[in-house]
């Protein structure tokens, strides 16, 4: 998950925003979690960010083959891309649309009632579908498809679409956890995106990843070990994560901890979910 994730449950606006007093952009313009960076994100208006984080590597595909066609992965890239169209044109109006749909921590605890936020649990399935720039969702279903396809393979296609759903739950709740007493709504796939990456990560920690590296004025295109690739994407989420957590000002728009938690989550639940009884190449 590296490269166009950044928080889209991350923050869009400044502290401002935060208490609730700046809307969000439209997704015409900055990304809403403070810039266009590259990898799995969600999007704050706080937004939840890419999937990258602030690590300029992309990665191009990886080396195992799927063995059938991923029903399921292409069509939640489709759904994404489609609702963002639907943001596009809602010109003004995408700003109602975030705050009802995208997830806003105080709403689903004790600070909501004070700060006067409506109790919406449904946000957190809604938020995982909505962007805040062609650089957010773009970065975003590039993860998908480049590691969604072999999980969904391993998974099964109805298994993986409940996986995919679960994870990005669980990154929501985690951020919720990590932000109890925040009004900034949060958007981006970024959370289930990273619960795909951890379940990559232990399903086929032996496949390479054809990554596209900047090296001052010129790109490099490396192999890199999964375990690697995907190990450091988690490690920088971790320790970023970690010192936002005392950090008085933007933690950069990315929603951190968003992505720990969908990482571990789908590290975790493709125990459950992957299929049993033959061996897959890793």
């Amino acid at each position: 998950m590296a490269a166009r994730g950044r928080q889209t449950e991350g923050r869009a606006d400044r502290e401002s925003s935060r208490q609730g007093t700046g809307a969000p952009r439209g997704p015409w313009g900055r990304n809403r979690a403070g810039g266009s960076r590259a990898g799995p994100t969600e999007i704050q208006p706080a937004a939840a960010g890419q999937i990258q984080g602030d690590v300029v590597t992309i990665p191009l595909r990886d080396t195992i083959p799927s063995r059938s066609f991923p029903v399921v992965s292409v069509s939640l890239i489709v759904v994404n891309v489609a609702v963002f169209v639907y943001e596009f044109a809602l010109g003004r109006g995408v700003n109602d649309l975030i705050m009802r749909n995208g997830l806003i921590p105080a709403s689903l605890t004790s600070a909501g009632e004070a700060a006067g936020v409506a109790f919406r649990p449904h946000a957190l399935i809604t938020s995982i579908f909505l962007h805040g720039g062609w650089l957010h969702v773009g970065g975003n279903m590039l993860y998908l498809w480049i590691f969604g396809d072999n999980v969904e393979d391993r998974l099964g296609r109805i298994r993986f679409l409940v996986f995919y759903l679960l994870c990005g739950i669980a990154a929501s709740l985690t951020h919720v956890l990590a932000n109890p007493s925040s009004t900034v709504p949060t958007i981006g796939a970024s959370g289930a995106i990273a619960g795909v990456l951890g379940a990559y990560f232990l399903l086929y920690p032996r496949s390479r990843v054809l990554t596209l590296v900047p090296l001052g004025f010129y790109l490099q295109v490396v192999q890199l070990p999964a375990f690697l690739f995907l190990g450091f994407w988690f490690l920088l989420q971790f320790v970023v994560g970690a010192a936002s957590l005392s950090a008085s000002g933007d933690a950069g728009g990315v929603a951190w901890w968003a992505h720990v938690g969908g990482f571990v989550a789908g590290a975790g639940l493709q125990f459950v979910f992957r299929k049993r009884g033959r061996e897959w190449g890793h």
